[in-house]
């Protein structure tokens, strides 16, 4: 499915770099851009086709989950939603439910960004929960569960070094003061859900972008990743 975006963000356009971090603003770690209604067409069927694939909450994540997703209704407004007691009416028209007891599912369908809950046990964040309708070369099957080196684990770029210094990001990130990255990678085919590469032979003529933002959340503690992608024509 093509589904692309005018053009990269110009805070995009530069070298990325891993851990590569910087401040971001306590309200901008969720965006709405001009693919907003096609990509939400697209999560809404992921959702309701290959939920399996797409979503998954441990149980003890379940408060961080709901938790997320009150912070994000709190900046819903400010991004052309309308918010109410029992829905949400998005920027494209649609009306969604709050359901709280499913909140990842609930965020899946009002925002962009996927969602990945981390949380702290023994000395690494492990993924606790997720949704993640466009995934980039991985499956969430795969991570549920892992420590962050396990998540990494086939990154080639990622070794002791910046893994040691990405659990401390995820140790000292705090509340109120999120911190965000990006990365960029060429690809042969511009779907947003790619667990696997495809067509790794063809020319590269998409761009895809990530910003990944990293917040904590102040009742439960957990990390809090986010995933906003966007893909362009050109290599």
């Amino acid at each position: 499915m093509m589904i692309l975006q005018d053009a990269l963000p110009d805070a995009q356009r530069g070298t990325a770099e891993l851990p590569g971090v910087g401040p971001c603003a306590a309200d901008d770690w969720l965006r709405v851009d001009e693919a907003y209604a096609a990509q939400m067409a697209y999560r809404a069927d992921l959702i309701a086709n290959r939920p399996e694939a797409v979503l998954w909450c441990d149980p003890p994540a379940f408060e961080a989950a709901c938790e997320v997703l009150s912070e994000a209704l709190l900046l819903l407004p400010g991004l052309g939603f309308e918010v109410g007691e029992e829905q949400v009416t998005t920027p494209d028209g649609r009306r969604v439910e709050l359901d709280w007891s499913a909140p990842l599912w609930t965020l899946g369908h009002l925002v962009q960004e996927d969602i990945c809950v981390l949380q702290k046990r023994g000395e690494e964040h492990v993924l606790t929960g997720a949704v993640l309708c466009f995934p980039a070369n991985w499956r969430l099957a795969d991570k549920a569960g892992r420590p962050l080196v396990g998540i990494h684990d086939t990154v080639v770029e990622y070794d002791d070094n910046i893994a040691r210094r990405v659990q401390r990001l995820f140790d000292g990130v705090r509340v109120g003061r999120p911190l965000w990255r990006f990365n960029r990678l060429s690809y042969a085919e511009p779907d947003l859900h790619q667990p696997r590469r495809i067509a790794e032979d063809r020319p590269r003529v998409f761009q895809r972008s990530e910003r990944q933002c990293i917040l904590r959340l102040p009742k439960s503690d957990a990390v809090i990743f986010t995933i906003h992608t966007w893909v362009v024509r050109g290599a």
